[in-house]
């Protein structure tokens, strides 16, 4: 056919503004002579232009012209210009499933099965499906008839006569009539074997729940018994088996027409191994004796579809019992959950950010948390007794068990899930749940759910924000079943009894439901703002606490502190207003001893965790302001050193809470997962706090007892962790006390006023208070525990000259001055510089002394009956044994290597790496290990209240630190494992670098 260019170009400029990507290809197909209508009618265009993929629906439309016959064309034409409904419906599939479109191709008279469904209100069901099927006669024609009726469906989906859930129940009563007339089909094919027996077919899955997908395994079980003539059950199931195989092959085999879709029994008794067809007495002893978990759950879905639907009502029957029995099994919540991880976990890494279905965020989510709801509450409430997930999900909100906000938009997030599922299914007729990649397949997706202005960043904004929807509601769901149930006990509402509740947190891993449901009722109960506020949080609150190793410590804190703080007012609009601050405190709360024991003793600092910088550690510059100005104020070194440590029990709560709150992450704030910067972070943030701490309790000494000024100068000097920034939460501090008798002062007036001073500082940081004590331990000082607790630089200089041993210098390598006069404490550093980084290196007799001390402490400072592979300090590939390592290496090379003079472990290390004295593989085992011990003494201290160098034995103390490593529920011998596993490492190293094996 001839065209003059300006009308070329005219049909070429309305068929890219029609949507056509490919509008030069377009235009030969309508230069085609038998596409003469749909190039001169404007309707035929605008409604191409309208599907998902003009250039798809074009292209399908042409091959369904070419292969009508030649008087048959224009009727079709004509028919798709008068009859809009038709029209979209044809075009719509066409322009969104290639795979439909090959159908229409090879039986070009199927369109007309689309005018039967014009009408909108016709959504057909099982008997429409069977009476589409009854022609059929054989595994052929049945692919054909279903592919026809598949085609009714898809109709109405693209053109949005049916929403999803129809959509997807008119799928699951499609697959019910294919059942039904493959058993037809076998039964025809071997008359003596369905004479001999009955048999049901049980859809399990989406085809049991009516939610089935367009193409996707339909899961079924099926059960068999003798016919009523007498024949034995033996020779009853071997028939049962072969019709089963039989329907089997129908359904799965692919031909020319493709495949109908695989039928799966994998969900049998025993799996794949157990036998095809089972007698309803033998499914009984099974799911009674040896079924797990798992397959309780699936049996949720399970619906007769086909053969004997008396038998499959008597096998549901049956059944049913145990299944809401379920939830009564040990373990069973984590066993659900352990379920679900293994999902997530087995999904290929290249493919998790696509996953539609399986991923965090995906459908599975969904479901799996409706269903155990279910499962949980079905027991009592038949209500909830649904296999379809949105009709369960309504039963649950309409129940109270979830709260309605939560329902409606999980609801909106799994229709939008599925239906993207749907039609990405639906392009070719493929069993995938990975989102396309192409620009062209994302672009077709977009559009077909009707997102038309830039269909492709549409797209991806809709499907994140839906998955990021899932992925927060989900673990909050499990949890959510006291949000109105418990929680909301305003007058004349129905409330649970005291045992369905008690059930329900026993369900949620509460070790005490009812000690728990008596502090709901004490927080929730009444008619107070406290309490409607309370009964707002306290289902989240709920969620947040079992996701704890120890839910029910976190209810009882959560208990204590509103108890002390309900009626103020600042209180009530934090927990209220500030959504972080709520999380904070159910993380923190849960979580262990220490946190909340430094919180009741004074629970105003609970308004930290509503500030957006009141988790961030406070520099010592600022500490030591407050600190001092506390003093000033303060009436008496006593009130004044009270004041100093109620700074620090403060600071001490907010450096533990940043630090289990960035170990465990929240909704707004992801956990870190670079252990040394944790690490790093709260070692400097409690060192700065002690040496703030100890500065104003010399300030609030000196200042009663001499006014503004000491006789004598005096410093104190940080040893140990204490000097090396590296204290945990329950580290003494380790001193040296010095002092220089100001100009007239007599040597022994200045003495007296030291060891005053110093005894009267460590008298006042450990009275007994609401405070936790400040333990100062000297004896790292010259002639340890025997020797003067105070010394002036004169006499330190003098014994370091003439007495000190190795380990001595070995011990100096940590000091720091901490506070006091700067000037003298500069002067100290001058003094022992020489002794800690000795020019020229160690002598080898000296290593030799610093390895032999070292072997014999390993030998005789392990307590009796301690685990060496777990022991912190002093076990193989511990603190010790990579301290020691790095600090022979700072006595060696430190005369030679600036970057080696730090009284920091982690930072020799580096500057050992960095002089290539130690490779770059060895250090970082040596760091590992090193950050390894000291979070897990952290994280001892944290969960018991008080310090520790070993795992707890306590099961659920291990699990709360094994939370605190980053480790999930169950996962405590993995935590114990690595421990040992990176050690033993530290240990080999050690063993090369500091014994020179």
């Amino acid at each position: 056919m001839t065209s003059v260019p300006g009308r070329r170009s005219s049909t070429f400029t309305r068929l890219l503004r029609h949507g056509f990507t490919h509008p030069a290809v377009a235009e030969r197909f309508l230069d085609l002579p038998e596409m003469a209508p749909v190039r001169t009618d404007s309707v035929l265009l605008d409604a191409l232009g309208a599907t998902a993929d003009p250039d798809l629906a074009l292209r399908g439309l042409v091959r369904l012209v070419e292969a009508q016959q030649p008087e048959e064309r224009q009727g079709l034409l004509d028919t798709l210009i008068a009859a809009k409904p038709l029209r979209d419906r044809l075009l719509g599939v066409l322009g969104t499933s290639e795979a439909l479109g090959d159908h229409l191709a090879r039986h070009p008279h199927d369109w007309q099965a689309l005018v039967m469904y014009e009408a909108a209100d016709l959504h057909p069901g099982v008997a429409e499906f069977e009476r589409g099927l009854a022609e059929a006669t054989d595994p052929v024609s049945l692919r054909v008839a279903y592919r026809r009726c598949l085609l009714s469906i898809a109709a109405r989906d693209v053109c949005g006569t049916t929403d999803m859930t129809q959509n997807a129940a008119e799928l699951a009563d499609l697959a019910t009539a294919t059942l039904r007339a493959a058993l037809a089909i076998a039964r025809g094919a071997a008359p003596e074997d369905a004479a001999a027996c009955r048999l049901a077919v049980i859809a399990m899955g989406k085809c049991g729940g009516h939610e089935l997908n367009y193409v996707s395994d339909v899961d079924v079980i099926f059960v068999g018994e003798p016919a009523s003539d007498g024949t034995d059950e033996s020779t009853a199931l071997k028939a049962a088996t072969r019709l089963a195989s039989h329907l089997m092959r129908i359904c799965s085999e692919t031909t020319v027409e493709g495949a109908i879709w695989p039928v799966d029994a994998n969900l049998r008794p025993e799996g794949r191994n157990g036998p095809l067809v089972r007698t309803l007495s033998s499914h009984l002893a099974y799911y009674q004796r040896w079924a797990k978990t798992w397959e309780f759950q699936a049996l949720l879905k399970a619906r007769p579809v086909a053969g004997d639907l008396e038998l499959g009502a008597d096998y549901i029957e049956a059944l049913s019992p145990l299944v809401w029995q379920a939830a009564e099994r040990e373990n069973f919540v984590t066993d659900v959950q352990k379920m679900r991880r293994r999902v997530v976990d087995n999904i290929p890494a290249a493919h998790i950010d696509r996953e539609l279905k399986l991923g965090p965020g995906g459908l599975r989510d969904v479901e799996f948390a409706v269903q155990l709801l279910q499962l949980v509450h079905g027991r009592s409430d038949t209500t909830l007794r649904s296999g379809t997930t949105l009709d369960a999900l309504k039963a649950l909100a309409a129940g109270g068990y979830v709260g309605r906000t939560d329902a409606a938009q999980l609801d909106e997030a799994y229709r939008f899930l599925r239906s993207m599922e749907h039609r990405i299914q639906l392009y070719r007729l493929r069993r995938t749940h990975l989102v396309p990649e192409s620009e062209e397949d994302l672009r077709r997706l977009g559009r077909s759910l009707g997102l038309r202005t830039d269909p492709v960043a549409e797209l991806d904004k809709e499907w994140r924000r839906h998955g990021s929807v899932v992925r927060r509601l989900h673990e909050k769901l499990f949890y959510r079943p006291l949000l109105d149930a418990v929680a909301q006990l305003t007058p004349g509402e129905t409330r649970l009894s005291a045992k369905a509740a008690g059930q329900r947190l026993e369900a949620l891993g509460y070790a005490d439901p009812a000690a728990a449901l008596r502090h709901l009722e004490a927080l929730s109960s009444g008619v107070t703002r406290k309490a409607a506020i309370q009964r707002t949080l306290l289902p989240v609150l709920l969620g947040w606490f079992a996701d704890s190793a120890d839910p029910d410590a976190g209810l009882l804190g959560f208990r204590q502190v509103s108890d002390a703080l309900g009626k103020t007012p600042w209180y009530l609009r934090l927990l209220r207003d500030e959504g972080a601050a709520a999380e904070n405190l159910a993380r923190v709360l849960s979580a262990g001893r220490l946190a909340p024991d430094l919180l009741l003793r004074a629970p105003e600092a609970v308004a930290l965790l509503g500030d957006p910088e009141g988790l961030k550690p406070r520099g010592r510059e600022h500490l030591e302001q407050e600190v001092l100005a506390a003093v000033g104020r303060a009436d008496g070194a006593e009130a004044a050193v009270a004041a100093a440590r109620g700074v620090r029990r403060r600071e001490l709560f907010r450096t533990a809470a940043a630090d289990l709150i960035s170990s465990y992450g929240t909704e707004e704030r992801p956990a870190e997962h670079d252990p040394g910067a944790l690490v790093d972070r709260v070692g400097n943030a409690v060192t700065d706090l002690n040496a703030a701490t100890i500065a104003g309790a010399l300030r609030a000494v000196v200042r009663e007892k001499w006014g503004d000024e000491l006789p004598t100068r005096f410093a104190v000097i940080g040893m140990g962790r204490f000097g090396g920034h590296e204290l945990s939460y329950g580290s003494d501090a380790d001193v040296l006390f010095v002092h220089e008798p100001r100009e007239g002062v007599d040597d022994h007036e200045a003495a007296q006023a030291a060891n005053t001073v110093v005894a009267e500082m460590r008298r006042l940081l450990q009275l007994p208070t609401a405070d936790p004590p400040l333990l100062i331990d000297a004896d790292l000082r010259p002639e340890g525990k025997t020797g003067p607790l105070v010394r002036t630089l004169a006499s330190y200089a003098a014994y370091y000259r003439r007495w000190s041993l190795v380990w001595e210098s070995q011990a100096l390598l940590r000091a720091e001055p901490m506070a006091g006069d700067a000037d003298l404490g500069a002067r100290f550093i001058e003094l022992i510089d020489p002794l800690r980084y000795p020019a020229e290196g160690l002598g080898e007799d000296a290593v030799r002394e610093i390895r032999r001390l070292k072997a014999r402490m390993e030998t005789e400072r392990l307590p009796r009956g301690a685990d060496p592979t777990l022991h912190t300090k002093l076990g193989r590939g511990g603190l010790s044994d990579v301290e020691w390592t790095v600090q022979l290496l700072q006595m060696r090379h430190g005369w030679s290597e600036p970057g080696l003079r730090t009284t920091r472990t982690r930072e020799a290390l580096a500057a050992a790496h960095a002089a290539e004295l130690i490779s770059t593989e060895d250090a970082q085992i040596l760091d590992d290990a090193w950050v390894l011990a000291t979070r897990v003494r952290n994280g001892v201290m944290l969960v018991r209240g008080r310090a520790g160098d070993t795992f707890p034995s306590d099961g659920r103390e291990l699990g709360a630190v094994g939370r605190y490593l980053g480790y999930g529920s169950g996962h405590v011998g993995e935590m114990v494992d690595e421990y040992r596993r990176a050690t033993r490492r530290a240990r080999a190293v050690v063993e090369e670098l500091f014994y020179g094996a």
